[in-house]
């Protein structure tokens, strides 16, 4: 018997995990990932790097992928709460340039798996958020590329303040029309 429950979301290649923790008067317990209930899922990727950041309440990191070392991820909030996007970056696919968004946050337990192929980004809602993922591929800092946040051709809504708190790269990225990429 699995302890995740996997539904593909608007885009069938993007699944919310859902996670059964077992909790009584000490607190709780959980599995945040096993190979096996992945696999049985589809998702068989091997995870080879753990990452984790802290932000404050405004931030929004990304769109960020990798283009020619691509990552999947599995990613949660383990602290707060953030509003997590995947952009999917896979020409020829049916979904090209669209977007999902799921709320993760420490209270729902729920983590998303992102395949290849996507452009990735989060925006903190609660005062502090800490997030943690895994990646199927190790992070090649000369490899990394981005999209614009607020690209309108992608339209992605955005829950937290018309102004996010944004690193110096990423207020810099192009829009998708302009990189004429094909991951």
């Amino acid at each position: 018997m699995s302890n995740f429950t996997f539904t593909p979301t608007e885009i069938p290649a993007v699944q919310i995990v859902d996670v059964k923790a077992y909790g009584d008067a000490r607190g709780y317990f959980m599995e945040t990932y096993k190979a096996a209930d992945f696999a049985a899922a589809g998702i068989r990727d091997t995870f080879v790097q753990d990452n984790q950041s802290g932000s404050r309440r405004g931030v929004l990191r990304g769109l960020h992928f990798q283009k020619q070392h691509q990552q999947a991820k599995l990613v949660r909030a383990i602290y707060g709460e953030i509003f997590d996007v995947a952009v999917d970056l896979r020409r020829g696919s049916a979904t090209y340039g669209r977007w999902v968004g799921v709320l993760l946050s420490a209270d729902n337990r729920r983590q998303l798996y992102i395949p290849r192929g996507f452009a990735h980004g989060f925006q903190v809602l609660s005062e502090q958020a800490v997030f943690a993922y895994k990646c199927d591929e190790v992070y090649h800092p000369g490899d990394e590329g981005g999209i614009r946040w607020d690209d309108a051709d992608i339209g992605i809504v955005w829950p937290g303040q018309d102004t996010p708190i944004l690193s110096e790269k990423d207020q810099h990225w192009p829009a998708l029309r302009t990189l004429g990429i094909e991951l």
